[in-house]
């Protein structure tokens, strides 16, 4: 039985996914057309509207988008590895957001968004403590094996739970790489964030790795890609969501942190007085900005009282 379904099944068969392409098709061409018809109006004359890191990051962000959603990432994690599809909403939670937003300048989200009340539901939403809830709240229903199976079988529910995990996963950056200043939180605050962000994933990461039978029984196949049993694919999932996961944000926390520990050094260690600083009388002695040469030294010596003969 084994050997015939093996047959009739090619899980590394290439499948077109022309909606993907679309996708990624039309947000490159918006991404283009804001930033050169919408841009120089948005901008004081002078000012290129996007940086190279803005269009770096934007570079990233489809690349990722692009390998995430489309063959084989997609196909395998569908229908083959849970592992695969652990990855592919690390890719799109973790990796893909920041990269979006870093991607974004400040004016193009104001243009986004406005100042009604779009823009204050995004900073509402963005509240850490409304946008971490709502994060790890569709992070623990993603992995729910009901809503699993029911993804894996439905098309449909399967890319409306990506863009769920997608903007839920923006709002989620938004306090510590958002490109609205007003909405972002001290970077301290980022830290903490941040490392409350990879506690919570712990959760059904353990329950992948010491689950003892097949937790999702859709992925409990005769057909297995690697040859890795339902028991070692469980287990990389759950590696890959603990501790992928948490080092990537642990990571960032730790740049964030020293960071801000390398700013203040600086700025507690840095002794040139900034334009327009008053200096202390007690400070001023016969400042001058002629250099000093080693004849005026030796006349000096020579005028002093200790080497007039009597």
């Amino acid at each position: 039985m084994i050997a015939q379904v093996t047959s009739e099944v090619r899980p590394w068969a290439f499948q077109w996914h022309p909606e993907v392409w679309i996708l990624v098709g039309f947000l490159v061409g918006a991404y283009i057309y804001m930033v050169r018809v919408i841009g120089p109006k948005a901008v004081p004359e002078g000012v290129a509207p996007v940086s190279r890191h803005n269009k770096l990051a934007f570079g990233a962000a489809m690349l990722i988008l692009w390998v995430a959603s489309d063959w084989p990432v997609h196909d395998i994690s569908e229908d083959y590895l849970y592992s695969a599809h652990m990855l592919q909403h690390m890719m799109l939670s973790y990796f893909l957001p920041p990269l979006a937003l870093l991607a974004t300048p400040t004016w193009l989200m104001r243009v986004l968004i406005g100042d009604g009340r779009l823009y204050r539901g995004v900073a509402f939403m963005a509240k850490p403590v409304v946008a971490g809830v709502l994060f790890n709240l569709v992070i623990m229903v993603t992995h729910v094996p009901g809503m699993v199976t029911a993804s894996v079988e439905s098309g449909p529910l399967h890319y409306s739970l990506h863009f769920l995990v997608v903007m839920l996963s923006l709002l989620m950056w938004m306090p510590v790489c958002g490109p609205l200043p007003e909405l972002q939180i001290a970077p301290m605050g980022k830290c903490i964030y941040l490392f409350l962000m990879s506690v919570v994933p712990t959760v059904p990461a353990a329950w992948l790795t010491f689950a003892d039978g097949a937790v999702y029984k859709s992925y409990d196949i005769p057909v297995r890609v690697f040859g890795w049993s339902v028991q070692i694919d469980q287990q990389l999932a759950g590696a890959i969501m603990k501790i992928f996961g948490g080092l990537f944000l642990w990571t960032i926390v730790v740049v964030i942190f020293f960071k801000r520990v390398a700013v203040d050094y600086k700025s507690e260690h840095d002794y040139h007085r900034t334009p327009g600083t008053v200096i202390p009388d007690a400070e001023i002695a016969q400042v001058t900005d002629v250099p000093i040469t080693t004849e005026d030294v030796e006349k000096a010596f020579a005028a002093s009282p200790a080497h007039v003969e009597d």
